[in-house]
């Protein structure tokens, strides 16, 4: 590859995110320029406020669109798999791993942001009582997955008990005969529809973050970048350090005492592929040199490495609840132990469930937004895709190197607990 092509690739690849922080550096700056002006409680000046519907029209595009897009996504890749029998092996071989370790991952988050929490002080003039009461266990289970009827499932605040039911109507249209069917075209085709739909709005996405942290910084004042340089400031390192203890661990576990040392040897490749092109997708062609290298068995890595692209997430769910720990920070609310298990939960769901859906990481703000944030969706949702997007490399580096290195633990149960010792000594013959 040419020097050229790489820029270009490098370009295409982040070219929206680069507009995106830049449009945020912008917006700040001009929040901070021409701040609202208040005395005695009277608005005096507006400020960069007036800015506030540039972001407000992106917000409701997408609150628009993220109803029809999780149905279509989620139906039609579940009523279009071609072998229900091997799907299922699928499931039970590999998805155990992925969320133990996204949960691992959620539950280190959790301690880092009891530590070092990445909101200091509440934002200014913002109640924290106007976000109501938490429900209890058994009423956000109910609420996890079902809604009162069809209707309740129309909205963007019933973003769970929607997966679920998109998840069984994929699979009564899979039984029904599947793709073939008048269905199964229509809803492979309403997929590709706000896919292109979602992609078409995005490009809007640098003008609306301007409008949005203009007046976000007009408003609350230059704290937030403060905020935001913390949360950085814990999520990057936090990355590199679980790269070389969990995934060493995690190697150990999966092909014992020469495990790290191999994978280690294999890892570069797909590490820095995921960064160069910030897609967990991308890079697996990559992993499955690497996995081939290692010795892992083919039908192991062809099963383990395409569905970890979509499934395998820890560094999504670092991401996760990074930013319900910010957004709270920000509202003022304690991030105690009793909200452990439901941070936990939502991490896991949001980032192993909806990663492999198209616009997942949205529908995963719109998950957090739902159950911890529903009264103040119209802030939060902005606040946790900025979080998002900033994150993003370290985060995809993880997911999809991780990928490779869970490989290792399912060889371990599928080919025995030597396979690694196995494949060294034969190599060396």
């Amino acid at each position: 590859m040419t020097k050229k092509t790489e820029k270009s690739a490098f370009f295409k690849n982040y070219a929206l995110l680069i507009a995106m922080v830049v449009a945020i550096i912008a917006g700040c700056i001009v929040g901070a320029v021409f701040p609202k002006v208040t005395e005695n409680g009277e608005v005096v000046s507006q400020g960069a406020t007036v800015l506030a519907p540039l972001g407000k029209v992106f917000i409701n595009l997408m609150f628009c669109i993220v109803v029809p897009m999780v149905f279509a996504s989620i139906a039609g890749a579940v009523a279009n798999m071609g072998n229900r029998k091997r799907a299922g092996k699928i499931m039970s071989t590999t998805i155990i791993t992925f969320v133990v370790t996204g949960a691992i991952a959620a539950a280190l988050m959790f301690v880092l942001m009891k530590i070092f929490p990445p909101v200091l002080e509440a934002w200014n003039n913002i109640p924290s009582e106007e976000m109501g009461d938490y429900a209890t266990l058994s009423e956000m289970v109910v609420n996890f997955f079902t809604a009162e009827d069809f209707v309740g499932l129309l909205t963007r605040r019933a973003m769970l008990p929607l997966i679920v039911f998109s998840l069984l109507f994929g699979f009564a249209v899979n039984l029904n005969g599947g793709k073939e069917t008048p269905v199964g075209k229509f809803l492979d085709d309403l997929s590709g529809v706000m896919m292109k739909l979602v992609k078409l709005v995005t490009y809007y996405a640098p003008i609306a973050f301007f409008g949005f942290f203009a007046d976000l910084v007009a408003t609350y004042g230059p704290q937030i970048t403060a905020d935001y340089g913390r949360a950085l400031a814990v999520y990057y390192p936090l990355c590199f350090i679980y790269l070389f203890t969990a995934f060493p661990l995690f190697a150990w576990i999966g092909g014992g005492k020469q495990g790290p040392k191999t994978m280690f040897k294999h890892l570069l490749r797909p590490a820095m592929v995921s960064l160069g092109t910030c897609s967990s997708v991308a890079t697996i062609p990559t992993n499955l040199e690497a996995a081939e290298d290692t010795g892992i068995s083919k039908d192991v890595s062809d099963i383990v490495l395409p569905l970890g692209a979509t499934m395998h997430m820890d560094g999504s769910c670092f991401s996760c609840v990074l930013k319900i720990a910010f957004v709270m920070g920000v509202f003022g609310i304690d991030l105690t132990l009793d909200k452990l298990i439901p941070v936990i939960l939502v991490a896991v769901l949001s980032s192993v469930g909806m990663s492999g859906v198209p616009g997942g990481g949205y529908i995963g703000e719109y998950i957090i937004c739902s159950l911890f944030f529903p009264t103040q969706m119209e802030l939060a949702f902005p606040i946790l895709v900025t979080i998002g997007n900033l994150v993003d490399p370290p985060a995809t580096m993880i997911n999809a190197a991780g990928d490779y290195v869970v490989s290792f633990i399912v060889s371990r149960f599928v080919d025995g607990k030597d396979w690694l010792a196995k494949h060294l000594s034969k190599k060396s013959a």
